[in-house]
């Protein structure tokens, strides 16, 4: 089983998700399908039919998140301290053509989320990233363009 680089932040996020599914969306729907089947009819009942692919949603993403709890390697950023970027990393760069800063988070795969800077410690330019350090130039192959940047910055917060 292959561990997986996480936050403590993003462990939490999936803890608490499959917590609520376990102590409130699955109970509330085997309710709905209780109330359902009290209608009567089951094979026209389209209130049981939802009720019941409801809970299908359900029981994989409890499955899928024990898997993915499980499969976690924690690692808090804060206890890293690197002159080079590595997961858990904030990294502001800049891009050399419109001179253009932005600020990203290293971050686990189930994590990412590029509109609030967190990118994926497997995406094309968290690789490009790894390894280098502040005033190093990083070229991106991006699908609309080959993107230049460079490292101004490395925090571990």
């Amino acid at each position: 089983m292959q561990k997986e680089p996480m936050t403590p932040q993003g462990h939490q996020k999936l803890k608490e998700e499959l917590d609520r599914l376990l102590k409130v969306d699955r109970p509330q729907n085997v309710q709905a399908i209780a109330e359902a089947r009290a209608h009567g009819d089951l094979s026209e009942n389209a209130e049981y039919h939802a009720a019941k692919e409801r809970q299908s949603f359900i029981e994989g993403r409890i499955i899928e998140l024990q898997s993915k709890i499980a499969r976690a390697q924690v690692i808090d950023p804060s206890t890293i301290n690197h002159s080079k970027v590595a997961f858990g990393a904030t990294v502001k760069v800049m891009d050399i053509d419109t001179e253009e800063e932005k600020t990203y988070q290293l971050v686990g795969p189930d994590e990412a989320d590029i509109k609030a800077g967190k990118l994926s410690i497997h995406s094309p330019m968290a690789r490009s990233l790894i390894g280098k350090e502040p005033g190093d130039s990083v070229v991106v192959k991006a699908p609309s363009r080959t993107i230049e940047f460079e490292i101004l910055e490395i925090n571990f917060e």
